[in-house]
Protein backbone atom coordinates (compact mmCIF):
# COMPACT_ATOMS: atom_id res chain seq x y z
CA UNK A 1 0.00 0.00 0.00
CA UNK A 2 2.80 2.64 1.50
CA UNK A 3 4.91 1.72 -1.50
CA UNK A 4 2.91 2.28 -4.22
CA UNK A 5 2.74 6.42 -3.08
CA UNK A 6 6.07 6.36 -2.93
CA UNK A 7 7.62 9.44 -5.28
CA UNK A 8 3.77 10.77 -6.29
CA UNK A 9 2.37 14.05 -6.69
CA UNK A 10 -0.66 12.65 -5.58
CA UNK A 11 -2.26 11.65 -2.14
CA UNK A 12 -4.40 8.76 -1.49
CA UNK A 13 -6.62 8.72 1.21
CA UNK A 14 -6.71 5.34 2.85
CA UNK A 15 -9.87 4.16 5.04
CA UNK A 16 -7.73 1.82 7.41
CA UNK A 17 -10.80 0.61 8.82
CA UNK A 18 -12.42 -0.98 5.67
CA UNK A 19 -8.41 -1.23 3.73
CA UNK A 20 -6.67 -1.88 6.94
CA UNK A 21 -2.97 -1.78 6.56
CA UNK A 22 0.50 -4.49 6.61
CA UNK A 23 2.44 -4.84 8.95
CA UNK A 24 5.21 -3.80 6.34
CA UNK A 25 3.36 -0.72 6.13
CA UNK A 26 2.97 -0.51 10.25
CA UNK A 27 7.06 -0.75 10.44
CA UNK A 28 7.28 1.70 7.33
CA UNK A 29 5.40 4.28 9.33
CA UNK A 30 7.03 3.41 12.53
CA UNK A 31 11.01 3.82 11.27
CA UNK A 32 9.71 7.56 9.56
CA UNK A 33 7.48 8.34 13.23
CA UNK A 34 10.94 6.96 14.95
CA UNK A 35 9.02 4.76 17.61
CA UNK A 36 5.30 2.73 17.96
CA UNK A 37 4.81 5.23 20.82
CA UNK A 38 4.44 8.15 18.63
CA UNK A 39 1.94 6.00 16.17
CA UNK A 40 0.42 4.82 19.49
CA UNK A 41 -3.50 6.32 20.80
CA UNK A 42 -3.87 6.54 23.97
CA UNK A 43 -7.91 8.11 22.78
CA UNK A 44 -8.51 4.73 21.48
CA UNK A 45 -11.85 3.22 23.36
CA UNK A 46 -9.98 0.20 24.02
CA UNK A 47 -7.20 1.79 25.50
CA UNK A 48 -9.66 3.21 27.86
CA UNK A 49 -11.85 -0.52 28.12
CA UNK A 50 -8.58 -2.23 28.68
CA UNK A 51 -7.31 -0.22 31.21
CA UNK A 52 -3.83 0.23 29.12
CA UNK A 53 -3.12 4.10 30.84
CA UNK A 54 -2.19 1.78 34.19
CA UNK A 55 0.07 -0.09 32.24
CA UNK A 56 3.90 0.74 31.03
CA UNK A 57 3.38 -0.62 27.64
CA UNK A 58 6.60 -1.36 25.83
CA UNK A 59 7.34 -0.45 21.70
CA UNK A 60 6.30 -4.50 20.93
CA UNK A 61 3.51 -4.32 22.97
CA UNK A 62 2.21 -0.84 21.51
CA UNK A 63 3.10 -2.59 17.83
CA UNK A 64 1.15 -5.34 18.63
CA UNK A 65 -2.02 -2.94 19.51
CA UNK A 66 -1.88 -1.46 16.56
CA UNK A 67 -1.38 -4.59 14.33
CA UNK A 68 -4.37 -6.11 16.10
CA UNK A 69 -6.65 -3.12 16.08
CA UNK A 70 -6.93 0.05 13.59
CA UNK A 71 -7.87 2.23 16.39
CA UNK A 72 -4.54 2.00 18.61
CA UNK A 73 -3.24 4.18 15.59
CA UNK A 74 -3.33 7.63 15.84
CA UNK A 75 -4.90 9.37 12.80
CA UNK A 76 -4.82 11.27 10.59
CA UNK A 77 -1.02 9.69 9.50
CA UNK A 78 0.49 11.80 6.15
CA UNK A 79 3.30 10.76 4.62
CA UNK A 80 5.15 12.26 1.78
CA UNK A 81 8.18 10.86 0.54
CA UNK A 82 10.32 10.12 3.62
CA UNK A 83 8.49 12.70 6.32
CA UNK A 84 5.39 11.42 8.09
CA UNK A 85 2.78 13.34 9.78
CA UNK A 86 0.95 11.91 12.72
CA UNK A 87 -2.08 12.65 15.16
CA UNK A 88 -4.45 16.22 14.43
CA UNK A 89 -3.33 19.39 12.96
CA UNK A 90 -3.35 22.13 14.43
CA UNK A 91 -4.89 25.21 13.24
Amino acid sequence: MLSQLENKDTFEIIDIKSQGYSEADLEKMCQLAGSYHALFSKVAKKYKEMRLSERQLKEEEMRDFILSDYTFLKRPIMINDNEILVGKLKR
